[in-house]
């Protein structure tokens, strides 16, 4: 294992849910703010990196025709594919980003939810994850992207710095944006930002 797996699979074994994201209220209110962030009923193709114990995958399963899930740590893999058991077209797999990307999945999903996990690449690391995750939006795909704003001891980027990243993509157009003082979660469209469709 790198430092990195290392890391984060002693945090879910010391704990089971280290950041208690099936109970703690910001959890569930950032959860629940996130998934009206999305615009569309359904999805045909979505990717979840840093899925942690599933929580938001079980949320994205209703919603998605193909989910595929990742960790770095073998425990979060293990409980989140025990909470989406229920779903046999959610995908739950090990893989470290930005080095194990999916393969074959340029232009591939419509969406893609990034939520609590690039503060911790490295700056070259970041700049290569953000590319990816542009380059595997399929076209007018959704990406969504969420963070806590608060300091901590493990962060190697500001909340401020990673969503610039995001919006300095010339492809991404931003769809929307929810800021608080815990969270800040944007949304983007791969290509011109266009409203929702009004009802027929």
């Amino acid at each position: 294992m790198s430092a990195r797996q290392d890391y984060f699979e002693q945090l879910y074994q010391d704990r089971a849910d280290p950041w208690r994201v099936r109970s703690s209220w910001y959890e569930q209110r950032k959860r629940a703010v996130l998934l009206a962030a999305l615009r569309q009923e359904s999805y045909r193709s979505a990717f979840e990196p840093g899925c942690g114990t599933g929580e938001l995958t079980a949320a994205l399963a209703p919603r998605c025709a193909s989910v595929l899930a990742c960790d770095i740590a073998p425990r979060a893999i293990a409980l989140a594919s025990a909470r989406t058991a229920a779903w046999p077209h959610v995908q739950v797999q090990a893989l470290s980003l930005p080095a194990q990307w999916p393969a074959g999945t340029r232009d591939t999903y419509d969406l893609i939810v990034v939520s609590e996990l690039a503060y911790y690449l490295e700056a070259a690391d970041l700049a290569r994850f953000v590319r990816l995750c542009v380059a595997s939006l399929a076209p007018a795909g959704e990406l969504v992207v969420c963070h806590w704003r608060h300091d901590f001891h493990d962060r190697l980027h500001s909340t401020d710095t990673i969503h610039a990243a995001y919006d300095g993509q010339p492809t991404l157009a931003r769809l929307g944006r929810h800021e608080d003082p815990d969270f800040l979660l944007q949304a983007w469209h791969r290509g011109p930002a266009c409203p929702a469709k009004e009802a027929a």
